[in-house]
């Protein structure tokens, strides 16, 4: 129950049927969701930790607001500098088994990306996270991944925009990703991976025009 919950209101967040900045109410949830308070707790924790969900004393929870211009420019900074360094490390040490993971998971997102429901969209942000944290696991350097992941820098900027063509053009470049990293060499999953970011903040710096 508290899963299903959780993802309930990871849905509406990152469709932005819960608005930036909008409070959410416990007998809200309750009421839309017909559930009892318990999982609704439950799941509103697990967000405040994601950073998804801002939890302020003698108010309760709203979304937390969009981020800005400048938040977007330093989250976009971070991962220049430390997602291609990754992959070059990931293309070193990648095995098949790793390798044929990371495929099925890009095979998800495809099957997401033809999509034009929001609940798709919403499925597809998990499963980039997913993707591109799976390549900083294989790259061994758990600060750097600890570092991506409390930034939560792909749920945050997947809320700033819903278009299929993000999805569809993000497709492509992990195409180039993967088969960069199946030949094991360094630079082409490096120059790749940041080819796909720079793509990504160019897609998305129409939201703060």
């Amino acid at each position: 129950m508290a899963d299903a919950v959780y993802e309930a209101i990871f849905s509406k967040l990152m469709s932005l049927d819960i608005a930036p900045g909008a409070r959410i109410t416990v007998d809200g949830l309750v009421r839309e969701l017909e559930v009892s308070h318990t999982p609704i707790r439950e799941a509103l924790g697990r967000l405040e930790g994601e950073g998804l969900v801002v939890k302020t004393h003698l108010i309760g929870y709203s979304a937390p607001s969009q981020i800005s211009r400048r938040r977007f420019d330093e989250l976009y900074e971070v991962r220049l500098l430390l997602e291609p360094h990754a992959a070059r490390r990931a293309a070193l040490k990648i095995s098949e088994e790793r390798m044929s993971k990371l495929r099925k998971t890009a095979g998800q997102m495809s099957k997401l990306s033809s999509s034009r429901e929001r609940l798709s969209y919403s499925a597809f942000a998990r499963l980039d996270a997913d993707f591109h944290d799976q390549i900083m696991e294989i790259a061994g350097n758990e600060l750097i991944r600890d570092t991506l992941a409390h930034v939560h820098a792909h749920l945050h900027i997947f809320r700033l925009m819903y278009h299929t063509r993000i999805t569809e053009e993000a497709i492509s470049e992990h195409d180039a990703l993967l088969a960069a990293l199946s030949r094991k060499d360094e630079q082409g999953p490096e120059g790749a991976m940041g080819e796909h970011i720079e793509c990504w903040r160019q897609r998305l710096l129409v939201a703060f025009a």
